[in-house]
């Protein structure tokens, strides 16, 4: 009996991947994914690719050459990024992978997505229309600095306001000016001084960084704060390609810290030459008064001597007199007040110059000066000492200081060759001994060697035996 077999519908490999590659883009559509770049691979073809992962898992990507041109610093290995693309099967290996559109650093995207949200809002709201400017006082009794006590900016400022205008109070509002956190004291800050009026105008200041570094003047509440507040509000964030939500709010906008203070003081310099010129402009114009004075005083003078009003006349040119008396006067104590208040702010920039700091300087580089020469002196006794002591040690080690205690060096008088053995000569034969001052030549008349007498070395030996070893030796004493 034949059992009919049951219909298999057999895949291929190709046909299965192909199917699965089908069902995954159906039902895929183009989503966001973020993670962290792995294996990046950069092949001669110009197509990127990498993996995405993430702590539990990870997923091929593909970004293909034509839009890899887009993105140069995106993506690195290491980087956390966000990307858009399709999922898709690479049906020769069977790799389940994503086909990458766009891909942008994960932080710096999201910070710039918000920040563009938000500067619409306001936008929206009027707070950077152009009739909410307030102009910059041109004079101003007292500015306000809010900023970092420990940041670059703020010596930068003070830096500009004491070249360009030393006399003028600064009051400063200490800030964090980065972090978790930080808008909220930066708003705090500029509610208070637009609360205290205690300045003409206020500066809000700090150095340059990233997108996160400026996230603070990003903060609505600083927006908000600063579009309420009652002072002139100048902004100097960052570098001058910075531009933060801040900038769009405040009456002004300074490219950097050292820029905000100089458009919100006046130059010293500026202030003398209008001076000067409405000095001499006051003059000349009260020259020409004078000369049209007299000139219709002449005219008066004449009418007056024909009409015979002699004593009128008298009176009008006394008045006349003292006027021109008066006037004069009144000339001379403004010119006596502006030059004093030009020799007071001479003075003050006088006091302003290094030279104190200059003389400090030279007393601290004497005081240096003598202090190494001392130093070197010390170092230079204690090297002598050492060299000294080092010489005794050497004198005492030496050969020369030996022979100085009485004893000798005994060699050979034919080659010069040293004895150090009893054993090395012969009866009868000559060695030169060599003293402390002095040689002499003496003549073996016998030979005694410590290991020809057994037991102690001095046993069997006669006086006149070790006489005769010492004179072989050279070590008898003459």
């Amino acid at each position: 009996m034949n059992v009919a077999t049951p219909f298999r519908d057999v895949y291929t490999v190709s046909r299965l991947n192909q199917d699965v590659r089908a069902l995954l883009e159906g039902e895929f559509p183009s989503l966001w994914v973020e993670g962290e770049v792995s294996n990046l691979s950069r092949p001669s073809s110009g197509h990127l690719y990498f993996s995405l992962k993430d702590a539990r898992a990870q997923i091929r990507c593909a970004l293909f050459q034509n839009r890899a041109l887009l993105f140069r610093d995106c993506p690195r290995n290491g980087q956390q990024v966000l990307l858009r693309g399709r999922v898709s099967l690479y049906e020769p290996r069977g790799d389940f992978q994503i086909i990458v559109e766009y891909v942008e650093e994960a932080g710096a995207g999201a910070l710039r997505r918000a920040y563009d949200v938000l500067r619409l809002k306001l936008e929206r709201e009027g707070l950077f229309a152009p009739e909410r400017k307030r102009p910059l006082p041109r004079f101003p009794r007292r500015i306000g600095v809010i900023t970092s006590p420990a940041g670059a900016a703020l010596r930068d400022v003070l830096t500009t306001l004491r070249r360009r205008c030393p006399g003028l109070p600064v009051l400063i509002h200490p800030i964090p000016v980065q972090g978790e956190g930080a808008a909220e004291p930066i708003a705090r800050a500029i509610r208070l001084a637009s609360e205290r009026r205690d300045c003409d105008v206020l500066l809000l200041v700090r150095g340059g960084g990233s997108l996160e570094d400026l996230q603070a003047f990003n903060e609505e509440s600083v927006a908000r704060a600063i579009a309420d507040c009652a002072i002139p509000l100048v902004t100097g964030i960052g570098h001058e390609t910075d531009v933060t939500i801040a900038d769009f709010a405040a009456d002004l906008r300074a490219a950097t810290p050292t820029a905000a203070a100089e458009l919100a003081s006046p130059d010293r310099l500026d202030w003398q030459r209008q001076v000067r010129a409405l000095q001499e402009r006051l003059e000349r114009a009260l020259r020409q008064r004078l000369a049209r004075q007299h000139e219709r005083l002449g005219q008066l003078a004449r009418r007056l001597a024909q009409q015979q009003p002699r004593r009128r006349l008298q009176d009008h040119a006394q008045r006349l007199d003292e006027l021109d008396q008066r006037l004069r006067q009144a000339l001379i104590h403004r010119l006596i007040h502006e030059r004093l208040l030009l020799t007071g702010l001479t003075g003050r920039l006088r006091s302003q110059t290094p030279t104190t700091r200059l003389r400090a300087a030279r007393q601290q580089l004497h005081a240096l000066e003598w202090r190494l020469r001392a130093a070197a002196r010390q170092r230079l006794q204690a090297a002598s000492r050492r060299v000294g002591t080092l010489s005794d040690h050497l004198h005492a080690l030496s050969p020369l200081a030996t022979l100085n205690r009485g004893y000798a060096i005994v060699r050979r008088s034919s080659g010069g060759a040293i004895l150090r053995r009893a054993g090395e000569t012969a009866v009868g034969e000559t060695v030169e001994a060599l003293l402390s001052e002095g040689r002499l030549y003496c003549e073996i008349k016998a030979v005694s060697t410590l290991d020809s007498v057994p037991g102690s070395p001095s046993h069997g030996r006669s006086p006149d035996h070790d006489s005769h070893e010492r004179a072989a030796n050279g070590t008898g004493k003459t």
